[in-house]
């Protein structure tokens, strides 16, 4: 049995503490609790794209015209302040990053406005 509580209020939050309360003890088979912030929304990560995909059609980056998702490995690396290493061949690098599924809904809205802020500065034009 899974059971996953968004603790929005007091009240739901009493919930989860009274629903894990009464879970079997069992050192066959013990269960697992994991607290976490919730992750970015569907529609966070539906505007996400949408900005990526104004970015990749209006801006030429160092030369290069870059798709979407390379886009958000830009930004994400920006956004975290991330490492690259050498890839395996030696002939280019892999930036260690974060993915935005796992982002919080305030990192993704962090995400979201450097992205903005970024396109304003080159005079791109987001149609949403």
């Amino acid at each position: 049995m899974n059971q996953i509580f968004k603790l929005y209020t007091p009240v739901i939050q009493l919930n989860a503490v009274k629903f894990i309360q009464a879970l079997p003890t069992d050192s066959e088979r013990p269960w697992c609790v994991e607290i976490k912030p919730l992750t970015r929304s569907l529609d966070q990560n539906a505007r996400l794209w949408a900005l990526l995909q104004e970015i990749s059609a209006q801006v030429v980056w160092h030369g290069r015209k870059l798709k979407p998702e390379e886009w958000k490995h830009v930004f994400t690396a920006a956004l975290k302040k991330q490492d690259v290493v050498p890839n395996l061949a030696g002939d280019g690098f892999v930036v260690l990053g974060q993915s935005t599924s796992k982002m919080s809904k305030k990192e993704m809205a962090d995400l979201q406005m450097l992205i903005e802020a970024f396109g304003a500065e080159r005079g791109v034009i987001f149609y949403e």
